[in-house]
């Protein structure tokens, strides 16, 4: 049986006293249950003590209370809060299966969460933060490791790329890790859920998850092509419906940045050979190796094909192509991003 979840006076006073309570799945990071407060069911969720606790909670609860202007709502309602507790009461939502076609419905919500904001709300959350130069260095020392030899003009242009994602414009609502499973499909709509890194910035920077293969997530995804396309245009859709303007950015840029981030998909390989790629732990351990390889080879045949016609990340672009294929001789039964969520 699993502990009840703190709920103190200020919060009966409020809500009423918690009943049929029952311990959900959740990350390391908190603990979730769903309960019954005077017959509403709702969601009660209390991050766990640790040294980023505090600001994950004030992330969250400051994201939801944004996200609550958005109409038909994109997240649940915040009903209540206890701080010293790090806990939030939220609406249940209760959960449908997605459809086949979810993305097209996931994009349009994402780009209204994303038009949430304005440049009143600067500071009310952290800036989004993109790749460094230690991500530049780590990519770099990937390709050596892989045999491929690096152009002085891919690493000017990765400095480039760099110091424009650092200074996108843009003060959307990002949620922070908007993966399968932080979405809750209902009959009017996905809301999304898990807030804890949710930041202001170019909304560009979580499109580009459909097509790079939602590089935070551990069950990664690779929509078919015309899924893909209707998902985008939907986006770009919904964004121009509620702010009036185009999508600024360019999301050649935005994926090229994903497949930088050294979040343990880029292995830091300048600290051996290739071969370090199968040997190395991954920063999640739902994370097999293969997978690891499988959602390189994924980001780097994006980034290819993005950037064949030239443009300013031309040199990376045959990079990338040229990393790609050593991977793939290397590794010969890698195969491609599953096309539908598990």
């Amino acid at each position: 049986m699993c502990a009840p979840p703190p709920f103190g006076e200020k919060l009966r006073a409020e809500l009423g006293s918690p009943r049929r309570v029952r311990g959900l799945e959740s990350s390391p990071r908190s603990r979730v249950w769903r309960a019954e407060l005077s017959g509403t069911p709702v969601v009660v969720k209390q991050l766990i003590e640790g040294p980023e606790a505090a600001g994950r909670y004030a992330r969250e609860v400051a994201a939801l209370r944004l996200a609550s202007r958005v109409d038909p709502p994109v997240a649940p309602r915040l009903l209540g809060t206890d701080p010293d507790e790090r806990v939030l009461i939220l609406e249940d939502l209760g959960d449908q299966p997605p459809a086949d076609d979810w993305v097209i419905g996931y994009a349009e919500a994402l780009a209204r969460l994303h038009a949430a904001t304005t440049p009143d709300d600067v500071g009310l959350l952290p800036v989004w933060s993109g790749p460094t130069k230690d991500d530049i260095g780590s990519f770099l020392g990937l390709a050596r490791a892989l045999g491929r030899t690096v152009p002085s003009a891919v690493r000017t242009e990765l400095d480039d790329l760099v110091n424009r994602l650092t200074h996108a414009p843009g003060h959307a609502l990002l949620h922070g890790d908007p993966c399968p499973g932080n979405d809750i499909h209902t009959g009017s709509g996905v809301r999304f859920i898990d807030f804890e890194q949710a930041a202001l910035g170019n909304g560009l920077m979580e499109l580009a998850y459909l097509r790079i293969g939602f590089p935070t997530c551990w069950c990664a995804t690779a929509p078919a092509q015309p899924l893909l396309d209707a998902a985008e245009a939907a986006y770009r859709t919904a964004w121009r419906r509620a702010t009036g303007a185009d999508v600024q950015g360019d999301l050649t840029d935005a994926c090229a940045g994903w497949l930088l981030r050294g979040d343990a998909l880029v292995e830091r390989a300048h600290r051996g050979t290739a071969d370090h790629l199968s040997k190395v732990p991954h920063g999640d351990w739902r994370w097999g190796t293969a997978t690891a390889r499988q959602r390189l080879v994924h980001r780097l045949g994006i980034v290819g094909r993005m950037t064949a016609n030239g443009g300013e990340l031309e040199h990376l672009g045959r990079l990338a192509e040229a990393m790609r294929g050593a991977m793939l001789t290397r590794w010969p039964a890698l195969r491609p991003l599953p096309s539908r969520r598990p």
